[in-house]
């Protein structure tokens, strides 16, 4: 099954591998290709496990049941912490626990009790009766008096409850307020799903699931997400899901809708204010703003309406951006005009990038990326980074995206974590960090297959390409930029299927293939939207004139240059008029291309890019040599090649070398007199450092999420740049390493 499945079906059995085997046997086939949620209640449908624990709990003692029972309804599925003073109240012995720990199913601590798994908990409580079950949880329900326990409490009294109760829904409703405040997104959930099991009026559930599904989607649940969202449409959920984990073209459609919509009803709500204030009695709605008619008939919508369609013009900014069909970015902002709503920053400059309007589109660019401060949210900040990205800032993308990650967190929702990490990844691998981008990478790219993003994912394995084809690992390259580019084009994505076609591209230029390189280039640039990206079009256009002009067909490549120094003049980017200089450099002959590349060469040292710093003095220290000017072009490539085996570039580094030889200069020292860092890749020493643990391959493979065969081929790839033959004399030299 896809990568995503596969962990998700582990996440919901909680890593039992017996159970994950029973799941995934029940999965439909839209299940296991991943277009359809999860089934909701694991413990339904992977009875088989349960079956086999019950007996050991009927085998205890009913005192023994009785405490474990509490224990499990204090921690599942919501962590109450009120299990000792339950105890206390109802005057119960706990030494009968001492039967559950000599059984090996749970302990007894200072903090309560810890239960050998999570189905163990479960299999605690699934054994009581259902009256034991109700009367632990009004237990539970009368211990929890304390400041900020209502919620919990709320949860506990409508888990005991017998039938449908509309007090009961009202109370969790209000409690399902409080907790999403309070950042609980996960609980708010749980209360909401509840509420709409006991509400009597069956026409007030929709929208309480579909409340519940944007607390979900919070949380970082997808597959919970996904269920309940069928019931209805909050704030533009549907979009968001198709946007991170459906078919992406159908995203921005959804989410234009969804603003529109929002903005009709804040008018709505307006004009009812209005009423209210000409019979004498304002609300507060009527103080913070009425909707009213502007100079020229603009529209000035109630400010919370106001908010709510700017966040979603914002998510479908991202849909064109991930779709790749940034034309539609006119229609968003003629959609935001019209209502009289401030758009994103993002959104305004990528309409007037792809109009030509460069002046205007850096302008609009610099507003958005300047909101990048502590605490903001995490929208805004992702927005901030993009922005960043494309005017060449990178020290700023970085702290916007380390910035929205940090905010996700802090407001509990994890599920805007792995975006914030996808941009990070792409600032620390530019500004000169290429190991903690590929771990940055990593880490998002399991925390978007958790959170069920799959599109965001497939983003992230297109980053981790190319950062493949930088470190010269070419197997890998290749294997993540296929995984890419399959699931890209199922769903609409240009983005990630335009970033693994570029990392190719480079693999190419990096190994001399300068003819496949051009044709995979050119092939980028006459993607339509779903298959290519005029961002990384453009982005690549130095790569495609380097390549170009190695195969003598310049003539593509001096108009793609045209409209990129164009760009670069207008945003003042250092690395952007350093590229453009180098890129006039290669197109140019003799002496003049020295002097572009002196001038790129001084661009590049108030630029952050240090690996294109080191391309270009890699350029240069070869067209040096050509004309003869040796001690130059030496100085040149040894600055080069220092710079390469910094990256882990080896394929680069071997071009530095290649002309070095040419000027008769001597072989450079064996890789392995220096640091492991030095000659490895980031993921050859990652499996390095597992492999000498003791993991095996299947096991390193699992916790990277490869193939064992991947991992075969990167310890092939250790062994032979170490110069070793087996695992014990890898684990001596990483110990004589450390």
């Amino acid at each position: 099954m896809p990568e995503g499945v596969r962990i998700r079906v582990l996440r919901a059995v909680h890593g039992d591998p017996l159970a994950a085997a029973e799941l995934a046997a029940v999965l439909d086939e839209r299940q296991l290709a991943g277009l359809e949620p999860l089934p909701a209640d694991p413990v339904t449908v992977v009875p088989g496990l349960l079956r086999s624990l019950r007996p050991e709990f009927r085998s205890l003692p009913s005192d023994t049941r009785c405490l474990l029972l509490i224990a499990a309804a204090d921690q599942h599925p919501v962590a109450t912490h009120a299990y000792q003073r339950a105890v206390t109240a109802a005057r119960l012995d706990t030494g009968p626990l001492d039967d559950a720990e000599a059984a090996g199913l749970a302990r007894a601590t200072s903090g309560g009790v810890v239960f050998r798994d999570p189905w163990t908990r479960i299999a605690a409580y699934e054994t009581a009766s259902a009256v034991d079950r109700r009367e632990t949880h009004r237990l539970l329900a009368r211990v929890l008096r304390g400041e900020g326990e209502a919620s919990r409490r709320s949860w506990h009294r409508a888990a005991a409850a017998l039938g449908p109760s509309r007090r009961l829904a009202a109370e969790l409703r209000a409690s399902a307020h409080e907790a999403r405040a309070a950042g609980e997104h996960a609980l708010a959930c749980v209360l909401l799903e509840r509420a709409a099991e006991l509400i009597p009026d069956p026409r007030e559930r929709p929208r309480l699931l579909a409340r519940a599904a944007a607390d979900a989607w919070r949380s970082g649940d997808g597959d919970r997400a996904r269920r309940l969202a069928s019931h209805g449409n909050i704030d533009g959920l549907n979009g968001l899901l198709a946007l991170r984990a459906g078919n992406a073209t159908e995203a921005f459609d959804a989410l234009l809708a969804g603003a529109e919509l929002s903005a009709e009803r804040g008018a709505e709500r307006d004009m009812e204010t209005g009423a209210e204030a000409s019979t004498g009695a304002p609300s507060d709605r009527t103080v913070k703003g009425a909707l009213i008619e502007g100079a020229g008939g603009s529209r000035v919508v109630f400010p919370a309406a106001a908010d709510a369609s700017a966040h979603l013009l914002a998510r479908a900014t991202e849909a064109a951006v991930y779709t790749g069909d940034l034309r539609r970015c006119r229609e968003a902002a003629a959609v935001a005009d019209r209502l009289g709503i401030v758009a994103p920053g993002t959104l305004g400059g990528l309409a007037a990038a792809f109009d030509g309007r460069y002046e205007d589109a850096r302008d609009l660019l610099k507003a958005a990326a300047g909101r990048c401060g502590p605490g903001g949210d995490p929208t805004s900040l992702i927005h901030a980074s993009i922005a960043a990205l494309l005017l060449g800032d990178h020290t700023r993308a970085a702290a916007a995206a380390v910035g929205a990650a940090a905010s996700a967190r802090s407001m509990g929702v994890p599920a805007a974590v792995p975006q914030a990490m996808e941009f990070r990844a792409y600032a620390e691998f530019w500004t000169g960090r290429p190991r903690s981008a590929g771990a940055a990478a990593l880490d998002a790219l399991r925390q978007s297959y958790a959170t069920g993003q799959d599109n965001g994912a497939c983003h992230l394995q297109a980053a981790l390409a190319m950062f493949a084809a930088v470190t010269g690992d070419e197997e890998l390259c290749r294997a993540r930029a296929e995984a890419a580019r399959t699931h890209a084009l199922e769903r609409g994505l240009g983005l990630p299927a335009a970033l693994a076609l570029w990392a190719l591209a480079f693999l190419d230029l990096s190994t001399g293939r300068y003819a496949a390189s051009a044709s995979r280039l050119r092939a980028l640039a006459g993607f339509g939207p779903g298959h290519g990206h005029r961002a990384v079009r453009h982005l690549a256009t130095p790569h495609y004139v380097e390549a170009a002009v190695r195969t003598g067909d310049t003539r593509v490549a001096r108009a793609a240059h045209a409209d990129y120094d164009r760009w670069a003049r207008a945003v003042r980017s250092p690395d952007d008029l350093a590229l453009s200089a180098r890129c006039r450099a290669l197109l140019a002959t003799g002496h003049d291309a020295a002097d572009h590349y002196r001038t790129a060469l001084g661009l590049h040292a108030g630029g952050t890019r240090d690996f294109e710093r080191a391309r270009t003095e890699l350029l240069f220290g070869s067209a040096l040599r050509r004309l003869r000017n040796r001690t130059e072009a030496r100085d040149r490539l040894h600055s080069a090649l220092e710079a390469f085996e910094h990256f882990g570039s080896p394929h680069c580094a071997a071009q530095a070398r290649a002309e070095l030889r040419a000027l008769g200069e001597p072989a450079q020292p064996q890789a392995a007199a220096r640091p492991l860092a030095a000659v490895l890749t980031a993921q050859q020493l990652m499996v390095a450092r597992m492999a000498a643990e003791g993991a095996t391959n299947r096991e390193i493979a699992s916790r990277l999420l490869l193939s064992p065969r991947t991992i075969d081929h990167h310890l092939r790839g250790v062994f032979t740049r170490l110069g070793i033959r087996s695992r014990i004399e890898l684990v001596r030299l990483l110990a004589s390493e450390d």
